[in-house]
């Protein structure tokens, strides 16, 4: 057995204050976001974990990007008929999380998923490169395949298939609006002693914070 207790690090780029947040959590994660990505030290930093209640009852979690929010919710895009997808149409209650390193936070959403209307899905799937558009079209996502091989020969036979036409969205594939009821922003601090403020939605569409033990 590998003892990792002895990784550890002291936590003190930040502070998350109750005088500082503003009353609704999409404005503090709009300033996170920015103030993450103006910062550096990460890649994607849109890159978000999805966790969902598959139907065999287990949670599974992975990264996907998310390509869109606003007041509303979440957006993120994927197959409906992969594993993720048809989870999240059985059970819609998903949680996203963010871990940004470089500034020592963490922000776990809870939401509601629903698919984003059909002009939606078009018009995201229209500004995709249009390797991405047959990539998303050759791969039954999460089912299994006899080899890498095969799949590169579907993308070559679909390449000169749709050669010189109009790549459309196929109807498996498409967005999922996470609409927040719960979001909780994790700032490290020194001494394990974290900041954790909570933003539970409330019957009125209001917001109600509370401050977290760590």
């Amino acid at each position: 057995m590998e003892d990792l207790s002895d990784y550890r690090k002291s936590y003190e780029k930040s502070a998350l204050l109750e005088t500082s947040i503003p009353e609704d959590p999409i404005n503090l994660f709009h300033q996170w976001f920015h103030e993450v990505e103006d910062f550096g030290g990460i890649e994607e930093v849109n890159a978000m974990t999805v966790s969902t209640i598959g139907l065999d009852g287990f949670p599974k979690s992975r990264v996907v990007l998310l390509k869109k929010y606003s007041e509303e919710g979440f957006i993120f895009y994927t197959n409906y008929n992969s594993e993720k997808g048809k989870a999240i149409i059985n059970n819609s209650n998903v949680c996203l999380s963010f871990f940004w390193h470089s500034m020592e936070r963490q922000v776990i959403i809870k939401g509601i998923a629903e698919k984003t209307p059909t002009n939606i899905s078009d018009g995201y799937f229209e500004s995709r490169p249009d390797g991405s558009k047959l990539g998303a079209i050759v791969s039954n996502q999460s089912e299994v395949i006899p080899s890498r091989a095969s799949l590169e020969e579907k993308l070559k036979q679909l390449e000169i298939d749709y050669q010189g036409k109009e790549i459309l969205r196929p109807e498996f594939w498409g967005g999922f609006l996470i609409k927040p009821v719960e979001v909780e922003f994790w700032q490290g601090r020194p001494n394990r002693l974290h900041d954790r403020i909570r933003y539970q939605l409330q019957d009125d569409y209001s917001w109600k914070t509370d401050r977290l033990s760590p």
